[in-house]
Parts: C-alpha cells; structure tokens; sequence
C-alpha cells in the first residue's frame, strides 16, 4: 500500500483508536481550542511563523511566502521527528492532520511516509472532523441512561465518582465542562474548556459506552457554567428514568463546605460569587449573606442558601424538566462517610 495513505472522516472515525499516534500539525492556538481526543499539538508552524507567511503571501506574493514558509516547515518537522519519534518502530502508525487536510499535514505525512511509517492524513482535516461531530451530536444516543437526581448537597458528583470507581459506565457532564453547574460551581485555576473541546469530549465518552449498559448521569441543566449541553443528549437524559437522592440536610451542608473549601476559605471571592444572586433575592438579603461569609459563619450561611436559594430553584426544575422524576428510585444514605457511598454505588452497578 502506498503512503501517506489520505482517508476520508468516516474511515478515520472507525479506526480511530487503532493509530499509535495522531498528530494535529495545526497552531498552538488552533489546537488549545479543541481538537481529535488524545491527539498531540506538533505544529508544522506556529502561531507566530503562520502570521509572518500570511503576510508575506499578502504584501510580498506567494513564491516569497512559500520559500520563506517551507524553511520553517522543514525545520519544525525536523525538530518534531528527533526529539519525538527517533524511537519508533517500522510499525508505527500515525494519524496527521489539520485544518483541511492541506498543505501542513500533507508536508509532515509525506516526510513520514518517506521514512517509512505507515501514515495515514485525515482529509478534510479537523473541518471534517467538526462536520462529522455536530452530525453525530444532532442525533440522540441511544444509551440507557439513569439520572441522578437530588437537592444541592446531596452528593450526586461524589456518587458518579464511585459509580466509575465500581466499574459502571458514567458521563460526568460537570467534569468535563470544569464547572460545578451553578453560581458557585467555577472551579479555582481551571478555565472551563471551549464549546467544541465540550462536546468533542461528549462525543468521546458517548462512542466509548456499551449501549446494552446503563450510563449513569447527573441531573444536569443545559448550561454547564458557560457551555450547552448538545440538545438530543439532554432530550435524552429528560426522558429517562431517575434516582433521587436522600440525604439528610446537616450532612448537605457538611459536604457542600467540604467540597467548596475554595469558598469556604475565601469570603471575598464567596461574596463575589454572592453578587450574582443580588436580583433573586434583593441587596438586602445578598448584603446580610455576605456578613456571614465574612465573619466566617459558614454552616448557617449554607444551610440558608439551601433553604431559600438551593432547594426551592431544585424543586421547581426537577418536576418540570426530568418527566420520570414522580417515579425515581430512591438511595437514602445514613451519612456522607465513602462507605456509604460505596454501598450505593454497588447497589445501583448491580441492579
């Protein structure tokens, strides 16, 4: 077989987890933006080079601005080959793309066909990727999905956590997103992804799971912090039956404190986050929650949140937006220790 071999999106698709590596010889800045699960960024040119040859192609011409931009092109794939891949075998497989299927990764496929690897170029680069992506996302999984349910504090993200820790298939909607999913949900030093690295990393997990499994998902909203969720997915995820959580609301307040200790610890950035709230509840109300967080009254300033913020906000949505909720299945835990965790995670794995 002669190579590079160039395949179209679909049969890259469905061999994707075949290839030893693949390689995005886009920009740094293309690939922080989104880019195929577990490629890494070699970039043919980075972001600094492709401005200074798309400049040259507009005020000098392009004969100038192909010498110029094939020195560097030369030089960064032979920095990438030595430090990278001198120790990879005859067999080594790679998957090259870019933004087309163009000029960048047509220059590195080539110099590793040329060596001898058998190397595959995606066509239609990560355009084709994207179409094929929002294509699949449009169209709603058909996964068995059980929803977990329950009030702020009652443990649902440490429940999935144990679900996966057991051996049961889960969608983590909040890790993915980096965010908490509500006005406190922002995660200290952690940016949340792009839209498109959201669902890329949807669409990794949805085409990993056996659909004869049940996926175990929490009760999300359609925003995430500032990312949407794909809108056949939440479908989906609304129609599906549910497990509410029972969880005693000393223990809700124990574990909210306990997983929000970046706020806990923090008045100022907790009395920022409080700013947001100023509409729902009035200056008054945000202003006296405030003193508590300052003068370090944590357990009744979270106990109040759930009373008159959390709880009502729940209550209301969970009825109107998860149709099977009236008849969930109920996972009452005696506390919040990991044992208790463990023993309902096994519990729901094994049903």
């Amino acid at each position: 077989m002669k190579y590079p071999q160039i395949l179209p999106i679909e049969d890259v698709l469905s061999r994707l987890d075949d290839f030893d590596t693949i390689i995005d010889a886009r920009s740094p800045s293309e690939y922080a933006l989104d880019h195929l699960p577990n490629a890494i960024n070699c970039p043919v040119l980075d972001d600094e080079q492709r401005i200074t040859v798309g400049t040259m192609y507009k005020q000098v011409g392009s004969f100038e601005a192909k010498k110029v931009g094939a020195a560097m092109v030369s030089k960064n794939i032979g920095y990438h080959i030595e430090t990278l891949w001198l120790d990879k075998p005859k067999d080594w497989k790679p998957l090259v793309y870019c933004w087309r299927g163009g000029n960048r990764s047509g220059s590195m496929a080539t110099v590793l066909a040329k060596i001898g690897w058998p190397v595959v170029q995606l066509d239609g680069g990560y355009k084709a990727f994207r179409t094929a992506i929002n294509s699949q996302l449009e169209l709603e999984p058909q996964l068995d999905f059980r929803v977990i349910c329950g009030t702020t504090g009652s443990g649902k993200t440490r429940l999935l956590d144990t679900l996966e820790a057991v051996g049961a298939q889960v969608l983590d909607l909040e890790q993915l997103a980096a965010h908490r999913g509500s006005v406190l949900g922002n995660i200290p030093c952690q940016p949340q992804p792009s839209q498109k690295a959201f669902e890329t990393s949807i669409w990794d997990r949805l085409r990993r799971f056996d659909p004869n499994l049940p996926v175990f998902v929490e009760s999300e909203s359609r925003k995430v912090g500032s990312l949407r969720v794909p809108g056949s997915l939440m479908e989906r995820m609304r129609a599906s039956p549910c497990i509410s959580m029972q969880v005693s609301r000393e223990d809700r307040v124990k574990l909210l404190i306990e997983d929000y200790q970046h706020f806990a610890c923090n008045a100022p950035a907790l009395n920022s986050q409080l700013e947001f709230l100023v509409q729902l509840h009035g200056r008054e109300r945000i202003e006296r929650w405030q003193a508590m967080a300052t003068a370090g009254e944590m357990p009744a300033l979270v106990d109040e949140l759930l009373v008159d913020h959390y709880d009502p906000a729940y209550l209301k949505s969970i009825h109107r937006n998860f149709v099977q909720f009236d008849k969930a299945v109920e996972v009452a835990l005696p506390d919040i220790s990991p044992e208790s965790f463990v023993a309902a995670a096994r519990k729901l794995h094994g049903a």
